[in-house]
């Protein structure tokens, strides 16, 4: 199979226009042959069989573009992102609060809180920003080491636009302009106990602060509520953990009891609120070295983002029916 086209990363600007290399994904009107039936003549699964030839065409000879970091927005858009639609629209009913906060270009740092167990709360996200947003933005998600370290899911990862969780890859796609998404609390957030839902764990040492003020894109709090109830985790197995070299092995009210249906979330309502922006750009890139500025910074978006859960809690009437 041939390799695809590597591509700098560039500042993400919303849908990019096909180049002049670039094939678009159907036929404009020039390329209909004299006599051959239109687009609109044509039955519908007729041109969708087309598209999805051309699509699998592409990706067999390689007449496809990745960036830097592996990021393949075609298959994003047409395969992977497609694939979260369902749990985004009809399963979790995501509403989106504040999208207007989210620039429509240049870079973004975006920081979330971290929970469910597993990390859908991240792949949520990069759906509403994508489908919600009026520039249709790709969020590109700082992920940690085992998520790459896997064999399926560190490839899938990369060509949906994550990249490991350090300074110089953040700093090098916020330069870029791409909006960046991180969620500080790692592990400690997405394994908590379910007595400890909506409660941060520590933002770490502020690296992404130091980030974003070394190259002056905004900090935008972001606020997720809904994915705490996903997957109740009630214990750990902690030998299991260990032997399959995971942070924990969980136990929730339906797995691993269920088996492989335990692995199904609850049907949740979702709410996720996008704050106000946080300036970095009155600051010097030298200022990210100061410690008490960090902390400050890190503090305030923690604090904003705590704030905004009880209060998205607190106008909540029921988890399922919202």
């Amino acid at each position: 199979m041939a390799e695809a086209r590597v591509i700098p990363i560039r500042g993400n600007r919303g849908p990019a226009r096909p180049g002049p290399e670039e094939q678009p994904l159907l036929p404009g009107p020039s390329a209909v042959a004299p006599g051959a039936p239109s687009d609109d003549e044509r039955p519908g699964w007729e041109a969708a069989l087309e598209q999805a030839l051309e699509f699998l065409r592409r990706r067999l000879t390689g007449d496809y573009q990745v960036d830097d970091f592996g990021f393949d927005p075609e298959l994003a858009g047409a395969a992977l992102l497609p694939a979260l639609r369902p749990l985004y629209r009809r399963w979790f009913r995501v509403e989106t609060i504040g999208m207007h906060n989210v620039p429509d270009t240049g870079g973004a740092l975006l920081v979330a809180n971290h929970s469910g167990t597993l990390p859908l709360d991240a792949a949520m996200t990069t759906v509403a920003v994508h489908d919600d947003h009026p520039a249709h933005r790709h969020l590109r998600l700082l992920g940690a080491d085992l998520m790459f370290r896997m064999p399926v899911s560190g490839s899938l990862a990369r060509k949906s636009g994550a990249t490991l969780a350090c300074s110089p890859d953040a700093e090098r796609l916020m330069s870029s302009g791409e909006l960046v998404g991180v969620y500080p609390e790692g592990f400690k957030g997405i394994g908590k106990p379910f007595r400890d839902r909506y409660k941060l764990q520590r933002f770490g040492r502020g690296g992404f602060v130091s980030a974003a003020l070394r190259t002056g894109v905004p900090i935008i709090p972001c606020s997720i509520v809904g994915a705490e109830e996903i997957y109740p985790k009630l214990g750990d197995i902690a030998p299991l953990a260990r032997l399959f070299g995971a942070p924990y092995f969980p136990i929730t009210p339906t797995f691993p009891m269920l088996g492989p249906a335990g692995l199904v979330p609850l049907p949740s309502k979702w709410y996720i609120e996008f704050g106000e922006p946080i300036r970095t750009d009155e600051h010097t890139a030298a200022d990210a070295e100061d410690p008490m500025l960090v902390f400050n910074l890190t503090d305030q978006v923690r604090e904003t983002i705590q704030h905004t859960l009880y209060r998205l809690l607190s106008q909540r009437r029921n988890v399922f029916l919202g």
